[in-house]
């Protein structure tokens, strides 16, 4: 015990919570600071294919706060505000929002966040203000949960059921894919309505995507299934487009996030997601953040027993297989 206080004392003493001056850990930077002896670049600018600029290198990756559908006093989501005006002011480039539904069978859970109207777009208006006068960009992700979906309208490219869902997800026809990827279209123009800078398609960690690019629960037999990684893939890639598509080339960030480690059998290939990372690009997206593990994977990917930056060799693998190219990638889990 008297161990454990002692840690605790130098650590509470690091954090200048003890009085005296706060102590600077060897692997912290800070903007004002000297370059990163490792990462020098890391607090430059970086201008994304669409024209938008980033104060630094530095993204606030996409966690669900719970705060998504709370609407506040003054009709807008003002907790989700307070929380991401924090996270602006203490320096980050870019944020990335919790995931927000593009329809009803989208939610994660019944009547989670979604984008669907314009009166939902007015209540995200107080969250991109804040983020903006904080200094920093803010994107929204669009979730689509597909079988991964708690309620009994889930969906997804084949009728099957997630390993940690109670509920089937019903397979989706093809008017409904079709009409799937308006959604996602009309949820990015809301976005920008809302003051967004962007969007991230949540394209990975086994949501109705990521059910779509792999075999292990794509099974159609139409243009949008089976063997052939061109037909599994076009779902991603017609969103991307629809999505470039409903908001013009510049002006306004759009990022996909893509699985690169699946760690689930019949995911899908590493070879597969290079491919899927240049159509990406063709279809105007800006930015492949990478994606780590589907949630019923039995492989941890973001408890502290994984070592720090455990998983950025595969954003680095992923850059090499591409060569130069206009795309920015984003390497994700345990970087602190």
């Amino acid at each position: 015990s008297e161990r454990i206080m002692t840690v605790r004392r130098g650590v509470l003493a690091g954090r200048g919570l003890l009085g005296g001056p706060r102590r600077r850990w060897a692997w912290c930077s800070r903007a004002e600071g000297p370059p990163h002896e490792k990462y020098g670049a890391v607090f430059e600018p970086v201008v994304l294919g669409c024209g938008v600029t980033l104060r630094n290198r530095i993204v606030m990756g996409s966690m669900h706060t719970g705060l998504e559908e709370k609407v506040g006093p003054s009709g807008g989501l003002d907790e989700m505000a307070a929380f991401y005006a924090e996270r602006a002011r203490g320096g980050v480039g870019l944020i990335v929002t919790g995931g927000v539904a593009p329809n009803r069978e989208g939610w994660v859970l019944p009547m989670s966040g979604k984008l669907t109207d314009g009166g939902e777009a007015d209540h995200h208006k107080v969250v991109t203000s804040a983020a903006k006068e904080g200094g920093a960009k803010i994107a929204m992700q669009i979730l689509h949960a597909g079988r991964y979906a708690y309620h009994p309208w889930a969906v997804g490219p084949s009728k099957s059921k997630a390993p940690i869902n109670a509920f089937t997800a019903r397979e989706l026809s093809r008017r409904d894919v079709e009409r799937t990827i308006r959604d996602f279209a009309r949820t990015t123009e809301l976005a920008r309505e809302a003051g967004y800078d962007g969007v991230e398609i949540m394209g990975s960690e086994g949501y109705l995507i990521n059910q779509f690019l792999a075999k292990r629960t794509n099974a159609r037999s139409d243009e949008y299934g089976g063997e052939s990684f061109e037909n599994r893939s076009r779902l991603a890639v017609s969103i991307a487009r629809a999505c470039r598509d409903a908001v013009g080339p510049s002006d306004f960030a759009l990022i996909f996030r893509v699985s690169l480690v699946e760690l689930v059998e019949d995911g899908m290939a590493f070879e597969e997601a290079v491919a899927l990372a240049r159509a990406l690009a063709d279809a105007g997206v800006d930015v492949v953040n990478t994606g780590i593990g589907w949630h019923e994977a039995r492989v941890p990917t973001i408890a502290t027993c994984v070592p720090r930056a455990a998983f950025a060799f595969a954003t680095g693998k992923l850059k090499a297989a591409l060569g130069p190219t206009p795309l920015k990638l984003c390497a994700t889990n345990r970087i602190n």
